[in-house]
Protein backbone atom coordinates (compact mmCIF):
# COMPACT_ATOMS: atom_id res chain seq x y z
CA UNK A 1 0.00 0.00 0.00
CA UNK A 2 2.51 2.60 -0.89
CA UNK A 3 0.44 5.53 -2.03
CA UNK A 4 -0.92 5.56 2.17
CA UNK A 5 2.42 4.28 4.14
CA UNK A 6 2.82 7.41 5.10
CA UNK A 7 -0.68 7.82 6.79
CA UNK A 8 -0.74 7.13 10.18
CA UNK A 9 -2.99 7.34 13.00
CA UNK A 10 -2.02 10.00 15.65
CA UNK A 11 -2.87 9.21 19.67
CA UNK A 12 -2.50 13.34 20.32
CA UNK A 13 -5.70 14.42 21.48
CA UNK A 14 -7.64 11.34 21.27
CA UNK A 15 -9.14 9.26 23.54
CA UNK A 16 -7.92 6.10 24.77
CA UNK A 17 -8.84 3.37 22.58
CA UNK A 18 -10.22 0.46 24.59
CA UNK A 19 -8.41 -2.32 26.13
CA UNK A 20 -7.73 -5.47 23.86
CA UNK A 21 -5.50 -8.71 24.51
CA UNK A 22 -2.88 -7.22 22.09
CA UNK A 23 -2.92 -3.45 23.90
CA UNK A 24 -2.45 -5.23 27.37
CA UNK A 25 0.63 -7.14 26.38
CA UNK A 26 0.11 -10.23 24.53
CA UNK A 27 -1.71 -11.06 20.99
CA UNK A 28 -5.25 -11.94 20.36
CA UNK A 29 -6.35 -15.78 20.32
CA UNK A 30 -9.70 -16.04 18.27
CA UNK A 31 -11.85 -18.03 20.50
CA UNK A 32 -13.39 -20.09 17.14
CA UNK A 33 -12.47 -21.33 13.89
CA UNK A 34 -15.45 -19.78 12.60
CA UNK A 35 -14.42 -16.27 14.08
CA UNK A 36 -11.03 -16.46 13.05
CA UNK A 37 -12.31 -17.27 9.28
CA UNK A 38 -13.96 -13.97 9.55
CA UNK A 39 -11.59 -11.73 10.75
CA UNK A 40 -8.87 -13.24 7.74
CA UNK A 41 -12.07 -12.41 5.85
CA UNK A 42 -12.33 -8.52 6.85
CA UNK A 43 -8.72 -7.90 6.77
CA UNK A 44 -8.16 -9.39 3.41
CA UNK A 45 -11.31 -7.26 2.36
CA UNK A 46 -10.17 -4.06 3.25
CA UNK A 47 -6.63 -5.03 1.88
CA UNK A 48 -8.14 -5.58 -1.11
CA UNK A 49 -10.17 -2.06 -0.92
CA UNK A 50 -7.03 -0.32 0.18
CA UNK A 51 -5.19 -1.78 -2.81
CA UNK A 52 -7.90 -1.06 -5.44
CA UNK A 53 -8.09 2.59 -4.45
CA UNK A 54 -4.38 2.90 -4.60
CA UNK A 55 -4.85 1.27 -8.31
CA UNK A 56 -7.11 3.93 -9.21
CA UNK A 57 -5.00 6.59 -8.13
CA UNK A 58 -2.16 5.34 -9.74
CA UNK A 59 -3.93 5.41 -12.88
CA UNK A 60 -5.51 8.52 -13.00
CA UNK A 61 -1.63 10.11 -12.05
CA UNK A 62 0.26 8.44 -14.39
CA UNK A 63 -2.73 8.65 -17.40
CA UNK A 64 -1.65 11.92 -19.01
CA UNK A 65 2.10 10.21 -19.06
CA UNK A 66 1.07 7.82 -21.52
CA UNK A 67 0.09 9.36 -24.45
CA UNK A 68 2.37 7.03 -26.51
CA UNK A 69 -0.15 4.47 -25.58
CA UNK A 70 -2.78 5.10 -28.29
CA UNK A 71 -3.54 1.98 -29.71
CA UNK A 72 -5.16 1.31 -26.57
CA UNK A 73 -2.51 -2.33 -26.25
CA UNK A 74 -0.01 -2.74 -23.28
CA UNK A 75 2.88 -4.90 -23.17
CA UNK A 76 1.96 -7.68 -20.24
CA UNK A 77 3.09 -6.86 -16.75
CA UNK A 78 5.68 -9.02 -15.86
CA UNK A 79 7.11 -7.94 -19.11
CA UNK A 80 7.02 -4.17 -18.44
CA UNK A 81 10.29 -3.92 -15.98
CA UNK A 82 13.15 -2.52 -17.18
CA UNK A 83 16.28 -4.48 -18.51
CA UNK A 84 19.00 -4.78 -15.78
CA UNK A 85 22.36 -3.67 -16.29
CA UNK A 86 25.40 -6.22 -17.00
CA UNK A 87 25.94 -5.97 -12.86
CA UNK A 88 22.70 -7.16 -11.93
CA UNK A 89 21.94 -9.55 -14.25
CA UNK A 90 19.98 -12.84 -12.86
CA UNK A 91 19.96 -10.70 -9.43
CA UNK A 92 17.74 -7.98 -10.46
CA UNK A 93 18.85 -4.38 -10.51
CA UNK A 94 20.30 -3.55 -6.99
CA UNK A 95 17.96 -0.99 -6.77
CA UNK A 96 15.03 -3.57 -6.04
CA UNK A 97 17.17 -6.01 -3.64
CA UNK A 98 15.61 -5.80 -0.41
CA UNK A 99 17.21 -3.85 2.45
CA UNK A 100 19.95 -5.12 3.94
CA UNK A 101 18.03 -6.40 7.23
CA UNK A 102 18.15 -4.15 10.74
CA UNK A 103 17.59 -6.01 14.35
CA UNK A 104 16.49 -4.13 16.94
CA UNK A 105 18.12 -2.63 19.50
CA UNK A 106 19.19 -5.03 22.99
CA UNK A 107 16.63 -6.89 21.75
CA UNK A 108 18.23 -10.26 23.32
CA UNK A 109 14.80 -12.47 22.49
CA UNK A 110 15.51 -12.54 18.71
CA UNK A 111 18.99 -13.76 19.22
CA UNK A 112 18.06 -16.62 21.85
CA UNK A 113 15.42 -17.60 19.43
CA UNK A 114 17.62 -17.18 16.93
CA UNK A 115 19.83 -19.64 18.31
CA UNK A 116 17.36 -21.71 20.02
CA UNK A 117 16.23 -22.49 16.21
CA UNK A 118 19.30 -22.69 14.69
CA UNK A 119 20.25 -25.77 17.31
CA UNK A 120 16.62 -27.46 16.65
CA UNK A 121 14.71 -26.26 19.05
CA UNK A 122 11.82 -24.40 16.85
CA UNK A 123 8.94 -24.62 19.84
CA UNK A 124 11.35 -22.99 22.26
CA UNK A 125 12.31 -20.10 20.14
CA UNK A 126 8.35 -20.00 18.48
CA UNK A 127 7.20 -18.98 22.66
CA UNK A 128 9.80 -16.98 23.08
CA UNK A 129 8.63 -14.97 19.85
CA UNK A 130 4.93 -15.38 20.91
CA UNK A 131 5.58 -14.14 24.25
CA UNK A 132 7.49 -11.12 23.00
CA UNK A 133 4.94 -9.51 20.70
CA UNK A 134 3.31 -7.66 23.65
CA UNK A 135 6.47 -6.03 24.46
CA UNK A 136 9.16 -5.77 21.74
CA UNK A 137 6.16 -5.99 19.02
CA UNK A 138 4.62 -3.27 19.85
CA UNK A 139 7.42 -1.28 18.33
CA UNK A 140 9.77 -3.58 16.25
CA UNK A 141 8.20 -5.76 13.29
CA UNK A 142 11.89 -8.02 12.98
CA UNK A 143 9.61 -10.83 15.89
CA UNK A 144 7.02 -11.03 13.87
CA UNK A 145 9.02 -11.52 10.54
CA UNK A 146 10.56 -14.33 12.50
CA UNK A 147 7.22 -16.17 13.41
CA UNK A 148 6.33 -15.58 10.10
CA UNK A 149 9.53 -17.76 8.35
CA UNK A 150 9.27 -19.90 10.95
CA UNK A 151 5.80 -20.96 10.16
CA UNK A 152 6.33 -20.97 5.91
CA UNK A 153 9.45 -22.83 7.03
CA UNK A 154 7.36 -25.67 8.85
CA UNK A 155 4.11 -25.71 6.48
CA UNK A 156 1.67 -24.36 9.20
CA UNK A 157 -0.50 -21.58 7.12
CA UNK A 158 -2.66 -21.48 9.57
CA UNK A 159 -0.88 -20.45 12.81
CA UNK A 160 0.82 -17.90 10.20
CA UNK A 161 -2.82 -16.25 8.96
CA UNK A 162 -3.71 -16.07 12.78
CA UNK A 163 -1.15 -13.87 13.35
CA UNK A 164 -1.12 -12.17 9.96
CA UNK A 165 -4.41 -10.79 11.34
CA UNK A 166 -2.48 -9.47 14.44
CA UNK A 167 -0.21 -7.82 12.70
CA UNK A 168 -2.00 -6.50 10.01
CA UNK A 169 -3.99 -4.60 12.98
CA UNK A 170 -1.34 -3.63 14.76
CA UNK A 171 0.80 -2.26 12.04
CA UNK A 172 -2.00 -0.52 10.16
CA UNK A 173 -0.88 -2.25 7.09
CA UNK A 174 -1.92 -5.17 4.48
CA UNK A 175 -1.52 -9.03 5.94
CA UNK A 176 1.71 -10.35 4.43
CA UNK A 177 0.83 -13.32 2.38
CA UNK A 178 1.50 -16.51 3.03
CA UNK A 179 4.05 -19.00 0.80
CA UNK A 180 4.99 -22.33 1.29
CA UNK A 181 8.85 -22.53 2.03
CA UNK A 182 8.31 -26.17 3.94
CA UNK A 183 11.75 -27.95 3.11
CA UNK A 184 10.92 -31.06 0.90
CA UNK A 185 13.48 -33.84 0.09
CA UNK A 186 14.67 -33.23 -3.66
CA UNK A 187 15.91 -36.38 -6.15
CA UNK A 188 19.17 -36.38 -5.99
CA UNK A 189 19.95 -37.32 -9.51
CA UNK A 190 22.96 -39.14 -10.62
CA UNK A 191 25.12 -36.84 -11.81
CA UNK A 192 28.88 -36.27 -11.19
CA UNK A 193 30.93 -34.10 -13.44
CA UNK A 194 31.07 -31.04 -15.08
CA UNK A 195 27.31 -29.88 -16.15
CA UNK A 196 26.47 -29.39 -20.03
CA UNK A 197 26.63 -25.50 -20.76
CA UNK A 198 25.45 -23.82 -23.56
CA UNK A 199 25.44 -19.87 -24.90
CA UNK A 200 22.74 -19.10 -27.41
CA UNK A 201 23.39 -16.87 -30.47
CA UNK A 202 22.76 -13.54 -30.91
CA UNK A 203 19.95 -14.25 -32.91
CA UNK A 204 17.05 -16.45 -31.80
CA UNK A 205 15.55 -17.33 -35.21
CA UNK A 206 14.65 -20.43 -37.76
CA UNK A 207 18.80 -21.37 -37.51
CA UNK A 208 18.49 -21.88 -33.90
CA UNK A 209 17.73 -25.63 -34.00
CA UNK A 210 21.55 -26.51 -35.00
CA UNK A 211 22.48 -24.41 -31.48
CA UNK A 212 20.18 -26.38 -29.79
CA UNK A 213 21.01 -30.16 -31.07
CA UNK A 214 23.58 -30.61 -28.02
CA UNK A 215 20.32 -30.22 -26.19
CA UNK A 216 18.90 -33.57 -27.13
CA UNK A 217 21.95 -35.57 -26.72
CA UNK A 218 20.89 -38.51 -24.36
CA UNK A 219 21.93 -37.68 -20.57
CA UNK A 220 21.68 -39.47 -17.57
CA UNK A 221 18.39 -38.38 -15.88
CA UNK A 222 18.32 -35.53 -13.74
CA UNK A 223 21.58 -33.95 -15.26
CA UNK A 224 21.69 -30.35 -14.93
CA UNK A 225 22.16 -27.69 -17.73
CA UNK A 226 23.27 -24.06 -17.98
CA UNK A 227 21.85 -21.75 -20.63
CA UNK A 228 23.62 -18.00 -20.90
CA UNK A 229 21.15 -15.90 -22.96
CA UNK A 230 23.81 -12.85 -22.11
CA UNK A 231 24.02 -12.43 -25.94
CA UNK A 232 20.81 -12.26 -27.48
CA UNK A 233 19.32 -9.42 -29.06
CA UNK A 234 16.59 -10.49 -31.54
CA UNK A 235 14.18 -12.94 -32.25
CA UNK A 236 11.12 -14.07 -34.13
CA UNK A 237 8.82 -16.52 -33.68
CA UNK A 238 10.56 -19.42 -35.31
CA UNK A 239 13.51 -18.92 -32.82
CA UNK A 240 11.07 -18.87 -29.80
CA UNK A 241 9.11 -22.07 -30.89
CA UNK A 242 12.21 -23.83 -31.42
CA UNK A 243 13.57 -22.78 -27.84
CA UNK A 244 10.64 -23.13 -26.39
CA UNK A 245 10.04 -26.68 -27.33
CA UNK A 246 13.63 -27.60 -26.20
CA UNK A 247 13.02 -25.96 -22.13
CA UNK A 248 9.67 -27.79 -22.05
CA UNK A 249 11.54 -31.40 -23.00
CA UNK A 250 14.14 -30.38 -20.56
CA UNK A 251 11.41 -30.70 -18.34
CA UNK A 252 9.73 -33.89 -19.44
CA UNK A 253 13.14 -35.14 -19.08
CA UNK A 254 13.54 -33.43 -15.35
CA UNK A 255 16.52 -32.21 -15.99
CA UNK A 256 17.78 -28.90 -13.61
CA UNK A 257 18.16 -25.37 -15.75
CA UNK A 258 20.80 -23.21 -14.47
CA UNK A 259 20.16 -20.31 -16.68
CA UNK A 260 22.72 -16.74 -17.12
CA UNK A 261 21.86 -13.48 -18.33
CA UNK A 262 17.84 -14.25 -18.68
CA UNK A 263 17.25 -10.97 -18.61
CA UNK A 264 18.45 -10.40 -21.97
CA UNK A 265 16.26 -12.60 -23.32
CA UNK A 266 13.66 -10.77 -21.17
CA UNK A 267 14.25 -8.05 -22.87
CA UNK A 268 14.22 -8.82 -26.37
CA UNK A 269 10.91 -10.85 -25.50
CA UNK A 270 9.27 -7.47 -24.34
CA UNK A 271 8.63 -5.11 -27.37
CA UNK A 272 7.34 -8.71 -29.39
CA UNK A 273 4.12 -8.74 -26.79
CA UNK A 274 1.18 -6.64 -26.35
CA UNK A 275 -1.98 -7.69 -24.55
CA UNK A 276 -4.61 -8.32 -27.68
CA UNK A 277 -2.73 -8.55 -30.06
CA UNK A 278 -1.70 -12.13 -31.53
CA UNK A 279 0.42 -11.22 -34.40
CA UNK A 280 3.44 -13.03 -33.06
CA UNK A 281 1.59 -16.09 -32.35
CA UNK A 282 1.89 -17.50 -28.59
CA UNK A 283 4.94 -19.02 -28.97
CA UNK A 284 6.74 -15.48 -27.52
CA UNK A 285 4.08 -15.45 -25.07
CA UNK A 286 4.69 -19.23 -23.79
CA UNK A 287 8.27 -18.73 -23.88
CA UNK A 288 8.23 -15.77 -21.10
CA UNK A 289 6.08 -17.34 -19.11
CA UNK A 290 8.82 -21.12 -19.30
CA UNK A 291 11.54 -18.57 -18.72
CA UNK A 292 9.75 -16.86 -15.23
CA UNK A 293 8.83 -20.15 -14.34
CA UNK A 294 12.70 -21.60 -14.13
CA UNK A 295 13.15 -18.44 -12.39
CA UNK A 296 11.27 -19.23 -10.10
CA UNK A 297 9.25 -15.84 -10.49
CA UNK A 298 5.88 -16.93 -9.42
CA UNK A 299 3.93 -13.66 -8.64
CA UNK A 300 5.24 -12.66 -12.46
CA UNK A 301 4.18 -15.55 -13.93
CA UNK A 302 0.66 -15.46 -12.86
CA UNK A 303 0.41 -11.87 -13.91
CA UNK A 304 1.70 -12.71 -17.05
CA UNK A 305 -0.28 -15.77 -17.43
CA UNK A 306 -3.52 -13.71 -16.91
CA UNK A 307 -2.59 -11.01 -20.03
CA UNK A 308 -1.65 -14.25 -21.82
CA UNK A 309 -5.54 -15.87 -21.34
CA UNK A 310 -6.93 -12.27 -22.01
CA UNK A 311 -4.92 -12.10 -25.64
CA UNK A 312 -5.38 -15.65 -26.70
CA UNK A 313 -8.87 -16.36 -24.69
CA UNK A 314 -7.52 -19.71 -23.37
CA UNK A 315 -7.41 -20.82 -19.73
CA UNK A 316 -4.26 -19.65 -17.99
CA UNK A 317 -0.58 -22.18 -17.71
CA UNK A 318 -0.34 -22.78 -13.85
CA UNK A 319 2.48 -22.40 -12.33
CA UNK A 320 5.39 -25.18 -11.39
CA UNK A 321 8.11 -25.00 -9.09
CA UNK A 322 10.76 -25.39 -11.32
CA UNK A 323 13.76 -28.24 -10.90
CA UNK A 324 16.40 -27.01 -8.51
CA UNK A 325 19.66 -28.18 -9.41
CA UNK A 326 21.70 -30.18 -6.71
CA UNK A 327 24.00 -28.08 -4.48
CA UNK A 328 27.24 -27.65 -6.37
CA UNK A 329 25.90 -28.15 -10.20
CA UNK A 330 25.95 -24.58 -10.77
CA UNK A 331 29.46 -24.00 -10.22
CA UNK A 332 30.28 -27.15 -12.22
CA UNK A 333 28.58 -25.61 -15.26
CA UNK A 334 30.15 -22.39 -14.64
CA UNK A 335 33.70 -23.96 -14.73
CA UNK A 336 32.66 -25.12 -18.09
CA UNK A 337 31.78 -22.13 -19.79
CA UNK A 338 35.13 -20.13 -18.62
CA UNK A 339 34.70 -16.19 -20.18
CA UNK A 340 31.51 -16.27 -19.51
CA UNK A 341 30.21 -12.41 -18.21
CA UNK A 342 26.30 -13.56 -16.69
CA UNK A 343 26.50 -13.46 -12.86
CA UNK A 344 25.88 -16.84 -11.69
CA UNK A 345 24.04 -17.45 -8.11
CA UNK A 346 24.90 -20.31 -5.74
CA UNK A 347 21.57 -21.96 -4.07
CA UNK A 348 22.22 -23.14 -0.98
CA UNK A 349 20.11 -26.03 0.05
CA UNK A 350 16.75 -26.24 2.36
CA UNK A 351 18.90 -27.05 5.44
CA UNK A 352 22.67 -26.44 5.92
CA UNK A 353 23.67 -28.56 8.96
CA UNK A 354 26.11 -31.68 10.47
CA UNK A 355 29.00 -31.70 8.44
CA UNK A 356 29.20 -29.05 5.66
CA UNK A 357 32.30 -30.28 4.07
CA UNK A 358 31.24 -31.07 0.48
CA UNK A 359 29.29 -27.85 0.17
CA UNK A 360 32.21 -26.01 1.57
CA UNK A 361 34.26 -27.28 -1.59
CA UNK A 362 31.26 -26.26 -3.83
CA UNK A 363 31.20 -22.95 -2.55
CA UNK A 364 34.87 -22.51 -3.05
CA UNK A 365 34.79 -24.12 -6.86
CA UNK A 366 32.36 -21.33 -7.69
CA UNK A 367 34.06 -18.60 -6.15
CA UNK A 368 37.41 -19.90 -7.97
CA UNK A 369 35.49 -19.83 -11.35
CA UNK A 370 36.17 -16.04 -11.05
CA UNK A 371 39.93 -15.76 -10.54
CA UNK A 372 41.64 -14.57 -7.96
CA UNK A 373 41.30 -10.56 -8.38
CA UNK A 374 43.75 -9.60 -4.56
CA UNK A 375 45.38 -6.71 -5.53
CA UNK A 376 44.79 -6.84 -9.64
CA UNK A 377 44.45 -3.88 -11.69
CA UNK A 378 43.76 -2.88 -15.23
CA UNK A 379 45.39 0.31 -16.05
CA UNK A 380 45.92 0.79 -12.70
CA UNK A 381 42.29 1.01 -12.00
CA UNK A 382 41.25 -2.11 -9.13
CA UNK A 383 39.01 -4.87 -10.74
CA UNK A 384 36.09 -5.70 -9.31
CA UNK A 385 35.48 -9.14 -8.92
CA UNK A 386 32.10 -10.76 -9.65
CA UNK A 387 30.55 -10.98 -6.13
CA UNK A 388 30.54 -14.85 -4.60
CA UNK A 389 26.75 -14.77 -4.44
CA UNK A 390 24.23 -17.17 -2.04
CA UNK A 391 21.30 -17.71 -2.96
CA UNK A 392 19.35 -18.16 0.43
CA UNK A 393 15.67 -18.13 -1.08
CA UNK A 394 15.05 -22.12 -0.25
CA UNK A 395 17.32 -21.81 3.06
CA UNK A 396 15.30 -22.74 5.89
CA UNK A 397 17.74 -23.57 8.76
CA UNK A 398 21.75 -23.21 9.23
CA UNK A 399 23.07 -24.87 12.28
CA UNK A 400 24.72 -23.34 14.57
CA UNK A 401 27.70 -25.27 14.47
CA UNK A 402 27.91 -25.15 10.50
CA UNK A 403 26.97 -21.35 10.45
CA UNK A 404 30.21 -20.97 12.27
CA UNK A 405 32.18 -22.94 9.79
CA UNK A 406 30.42 -21.22 6.56
CA UNK A 407 31.81 -18.10 8.45
CA UNK A 408 34.99 -18.95 8.42
CA UNK A 409 35.31 -19.89 4.63
CA UNK A 410 33.42 -16.94 3.83
CA UNK A 411 36.23 -14.57 5.66
CA UNK A 412 38.76 -16.61 3.55
CA UNK A 413 36.76 -15.69 0.50
CA UNK A 414 36.21 -12.19 1.08
CA UNK A 415 40.26 -12.10 2.39
CA UNK A 416 40.93 -13.48 -1.08
CA UNK A 417 39.35 -10.56 -2.97
CA UNK A 418 36.03 -12.23 -3.27
CA UNK A 419 33.46 -10.17 -2.34
CA UNK A 420 30.28 -11.87 -0.68
CA UNK A 421 26.75 -11.53 -0.64
CA UNK A 422 23.68 -13.46 0.90
CA UNK A 423 20.15 -13.26 -0.94
CA UNK A 424 16.76 -13.68 0.49
CA UNK A 425 17.51 -15.00 3.67
CA UNK A 426 14.45 -15.78 6.41
CA UNK A 427 14.45 -13.71 9.06
CA UNK A 428 15.33 -16.15 11.19
CA UNK A 429 18.83 -17.34 9.68
CA UNK A 430 19.33 -13.32 9.01
CA UNK A 431 18.92 -12.79 13.32
CA UNK A 432 21.93 -15.85 13.53
CA UNK A 433 24.30 -14.83 10.82
CA UNK A 434 24.32 -11.07 12.50
CA UNK A 435 24.66 -12.42 15.93
CA UNK A 436 27.40 -14.05 14.30
CA UNK A 437 28.90 -11.19 12.83
CA UNK A 438 28.78 -12.42 9.34
CA UNK A 439 28.64 -8.72 8.24
CA UNK A 440 32.76 -8.30 8.58
CA UNK A 441 32.79 -10.32 5.40
CA UNK A 442 29.59 -10.44 3.71
CA UNK A 443 26.53 -8.26 2.95
CA UNK A 444 23.18 -9.71 3.79
CA UNK A 445 20.02 -9.21 2.85
CA UNK A 446 17.05 -10.60 4.12
CA UNK A 447 13.67 -11.06 2.45
CA UNK A 448 10.84 -8.16 2.28
CA UNK A 449 7.61 -8.65 4.11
Amino acid sequence: MGLFSFLKKKNDGVAEAPATRLRAGEPSRLSTDAERERQRDIARATAAKIDAIELAMTTDLFDDLDAGWGSGHRPPAAAATPLATSADTELGPLAEQPDTAVTPANAPVVEESAILYANGQADLAEGMLRDCLGELGRTERLPWWMLFDLYQAQGREQDFDSIAIDYASHFETSPPAYTDRLPRAAPQPAFAGVAPALRLPAALDASLGAHLAALRKPAPPGTPVRLDFGAVRSANPEGCGALLASLQALRREERAVVLAGADALLAVLRPMLAIGERGSGEAPWLLLLELLQLLDREKDFEETAMDYCVTFEVSPPSFETPLLAPAGAASAAAANTAGLEAEQRFLLPPAVDGDIGALLAAIDAYAASDGDVSGATDGGVPVLATPVVLDCSRLARIGFTAAGALHVRLRSLAGAGHPVELRELNHMVAALLRLLNYGDCARLYAHRY
